[in-house]
């Protein structure tokens, strides 16, 4: 098998169309009370502009200080997290057709050699895809799916 290698730096990628109103959308990733319910267990706060919150994944015991560097009510939130190896976040909330709502994310800023950030970019893909799906399932049809719980259970072992 020949060598595979990078020529640039991989981006995290994902996005989705929720058939609620762009402002409901938006709310529900600002406001913990709402993300709560898709996302992390936890939040020191609700993000805005210049925020700094603690967000946990109790179930894992794991949290993350989010720095909110910009923030456009109902159209962009932009934040830095994993203060370790920090990466950019962006939601850009498009309203469209039918008061509907295209929400997109992508990641920056992914270091590490090749197969480091390959690994990353894969994992963060899949994880707001799974953030997105969830958010999508509550904001439509009021439904929990647990999927950042159930993708990994915690004490199972594969």
């Amino acid at each position: 098998m020949s060598e595979l290698t990078l020529t640039g730096t991989p981006t995290v990628a994902a996005d989705m169309l929720i058939r609620r109103p762009v402002a409901e959308v938006f709310r529900a990733f600002a406001d913990p009370a709402v993300t709560t319910r898709f996302w992390f267990t936890k939040s020191s706060g609700e993000l805005g502009p210049g925020a700094r919150v603690r967000w946990d994944w109790e179930m894992y015991g794991v949290s993350t200080t989010v720095s909110v560097k910009e923030f456009e009510r109902d159209r962009r939130i932009v934040f830095e997290w994993n203060e370790d190896s920090p990466t950019t976040v962006e939601f850009r909330f498009v309203p469209w057709e039918d008061d509907t709502t295209f929400v997109q994310v992508t990641e920056v800023g992914v270091g590490g050699d090749g197969d480091t950030a390959v690994a990353y970019v894969t994992g963060s893909t899949a994880g707001f895809t799974k953030v997105l799906c969830a958010a999508k399932a509550l904001l439509e049809h009021d439904v929990v799916l647990t999927v950042v719980l159930d993708h990994r259970p915690p004490g199972l072992e594969v």
